[in-house]
């Protein structure tokens, strides 16, 4: 017996059609003071793809299947969608549970790895919500994944579907140099949260399973303030220096994201593959884990142990995290002289001083 009625599975949203791309833009850069010229060119990759997001489908597929899963595991639960920046608005969302009699459900927030912009952002857009809809119900969250064997096998299994293609390919590969790609983030988020701990122990289980030791982290997607620091290398800055040192191939994993949406679409698919191919390397990668099966399996064994009360509610705060086995590991703190992008250094960039725009403001907020 589950103590919730529903699943209220959350994610960012993003345009449906050309007329849309413009009003989404101005609702997920309000009051950060992104410059008109960053959106027209943002814009401009969406036209590119066709002039929309493929998010709002691929979210709508996820969650019908993970509301399939639910009732073949037993615990049939209804899942509704609501989106921080589009719609289904998560207003809107809760406004359709109080409707239908939901009194309490739990919620799946489609980011594995934990910052102010992918985890605190949603919460606090739920809590605003709430306050707006009457009778709101309270909403419970569930613990991290992004270690989660369900996950990492998913993961696995997308970089299985590039390495099977040929057993020359496997080996080509196998030798070429990996990079797991994320979502670039300012440095003092990242040193708020556990976001870069998180990002590589998913890199290090995934290795684990295919047997390859050496890997690498890269970002993509960043925006803000050019002058304050972001969580480096670049993608294209990579495939440079590996071209630059005699690779013939390149291998990058998107475990940052969980859906082809036009930030994989234009930043890896359009603008580093026209990267590579200007130096001569050939550029490859896996796909989002997107609607996997293991994915999905995951997502509702996530929901279930919550619902079972056999882990703790630890999805709401991004300052610690929970791995699979109970370790804990808190934040880096951002006064800490430490960082995650050049550690042996002892005056990094994310130590001088920067402008105090950096966190919250100019924060990644384009997909």
């Amino acid at each position: 017996m589950t103590p919730y009625d529903a699943v209220l599975f959350l994610s960012f949203g993003g345009p449906e059609k050309s007329e849309d791309i413009m009003p989404f833009l101005e609702i997920v850069t309000r009051g950060r003071g992104i410059p008109k010229a960053r959106l027209a060119e943002v814009a401009h990759h969406y036209e590119l793809m066709g002039g929309a997001s493929p998010i709002n489908e691929i979210t709508r597929r996820q969650a019908q299947a993970l509301q399939k899963e639910l009732a073949t595991a037993g615990c049939d639960l209804p899942v509704f969608v609501g989106q921080r920046n589009w719609h289904p608005f998560v207003e809107d969302t809760l406004r359709q549970m109080v409707l239908t009699g939901v009194k309490k459900p739990v919620a799946f927030i489609t980011a594995a790895h934990r910052c102010e912009a992918s985890l605190e952002r949603y919460v606090e857009a739920v809590d605003q919500a709430r306050e707006k809809v009457p009778g709101a119900p309270l909403i419970d969250y569930v613990s991290p994944w992004f270690d989660h064997p369900l996950f990492i096998g998913a993961v696995t299994a997308r970089i299985e579907e590039i390495l099977c293609q040929s057993v020359s390919q496997r080996a080509d590969l196998m030798n070429a140099p990996w990079y797991f790609i994320a979502h670039s983030i300012p440095c003092a988020m990242a040193k708020e949260s556990t976001y870069v701990t998180e990002l590589k122990k998913t890199a290090e289980l995934v290795c684990a399973q295919l047997g390859k030791s050496d890997w690498k982290m890269a970002y993509s997607s960043r925006s803000g303030n050019p002058q304050d620091p972001w969580l480096i290398p670049d993608v294209c800055d990579v495939i440079r220096a590996e071209a630059a040192r005699g690779a013939k191939d390149i291998f990058f994993v998107t475990i940052g994201f969980l859906a082809d949406h036009v930030e994989v679409l234009f930043d890896q698919d359009v603008e580093a593959r026209q990267t590579a191919a200007q130096v001569g390397i050939r550029f490859h990668r896996s796909a989002t884990v997107g609607e996997h099966p293991l994915f999905v399996k995951m997502m509702a064994e996530v929901i279930r142990e919550r619902a079972q009360g056999s882990v703790f509610n630890e999805q709401s705060h991004s300052g610690s995290t929970l791995y699979n086995d109970g370790r804990r590991e808190n934040k880096m703190g951002r006064a800490s002289g430490s960082c995650y992008c050049f550690p042996d250094r002892s005056a990094p960039p994310c130590c001088q001083s920067v402008s105090p725009s950096m966190s919250r403001a100019a924060a990644p907020v384009i997909r």
